[in-house]
């Protein structure tokens, strides 16, 4: 299956803070119980100096904040999934990565974004087709996932399906993940693909099941606070019957170029910088999340 649908729908208009930092929050006058580094949209790869920056803004990221652990919103690799790409393209891009993720020791949760899977492999049974080697290549166990920390429950999904949509496994483990957990649970959602956002309704690139999503948080509306997402390169934030949805801007900005006549500054994709996001979940089921302009 190839992906230019979802390269085209990255290039959606959308509205971005032009301060320092752009912070959103359900109050809590608790401490967090976790500080989380969200990163999206990295498009890592190897040519001019994009290893140096990236190392450099991967470091400020992670200097300060007392960061528990890092969540990476795919989009990892600069792209797979041209039919163009070729083995020694994919694999260099990949090393890149490696090198410059393996410069943090903190756990890093990653889902798969439209860019990671190279679908023009000799065969479907190359060990390197599709969503499987991407799995490996992060070290996620499964292309969707969950886990916990401190209280939290983090559920990690694939929509690098038709339409920008969950499968009807993935679907139906999703409901049993909600069910299963006890009341008041609270569960952080993460897609590379936002599920509600203001830049989707101009610019495309939303699920496309989010009608069936935001009926199931609805259901779990005690549970489900909080979904993030990324690959519109743009930020932005809806708060809607409880849920708190962040589409946060790209590490990479303008795929690590100086921009077009939209950039509203050097390396913008339009009006949001490159960047990447501090978060605060509080035991409560508070959230904070402070947008970081690199």
């Amino acid at each position: 299956m190839k992906r230019r649908g979802f390269v085209q729908s990255s290039l959606a208009v959308g509205a971005a803070s032009v301060l320092p930092a752009y912070a959103t929050t359900t109050s809590s006058k608790a401490k967090p119980v976790l500080t989380i580094a969200h990163i999206t949209d990295v498009h890592i790869h190897g040519k001019d100096d994009v290893p140096e920056r990236a190392a450099q803004y991967l470091k400020k990221a992670l200097s300060g904040h007392k960061i528990d652990f890092v969540l990476n919103g795919g989009d990892s690799i600069m792209d797979a999934s041209y039919d163009n790409v070729t083995r020694e393209m994919v694999t260099s891009q990949w090393a890149v990565w490696d090198n410059f993720i393996g410069k943090t020791n903190l756990d890093v949760f990653s889902c798969i974004g439209n860019h990671d899977a190279w679908w023009n492999a000799p065969a479907k049974q190359d060990e390197m087709y599709g969503m499987p080697y991407v799995v490996k290549r992060l070290k996620i166990p499964n292309r969707y996932y969950s886990f916990n920390r401190k209280g939290w429950h983090f559920i990690v999904l694939d929509g690098n399906n038709k339409g920008i949509n969950l499968d009807p496994e993935q679907m139906e483990w999703l409901r049993a993940e909600l069910q299963q957990l006890p009341a008041n649970t609270p569960v952080l959602i993460m897609s590379h693909y936002p599920i509600l956002s203001s830049t989707c309704a101009w610019g495309g690139g939303q699920h496309g099941d989010y009608k069936e999503l935001k009926k199931l948080f609805y259901q779990y509306k005690d549970k489900v606070k909080i979904c993030l997402s990324g690959h519109e390169h743009l930020q932005d934030s809806v708060h809607y019957n409880g849920v708190s949805y962040y589409c946060n801007g790209a590490m990479s900005g303008f795929w690590w170029g100086k921009g077009d006549a939209e950039s509203a500054g050097p390396y913008y994709y339009q009006e949001t910088p490159p960047g990447y996001t501090i978060i605060h979940l509080f035991e409560d089921g508070s959230v904070n999340n402070t947008y970081m302009p690199l």
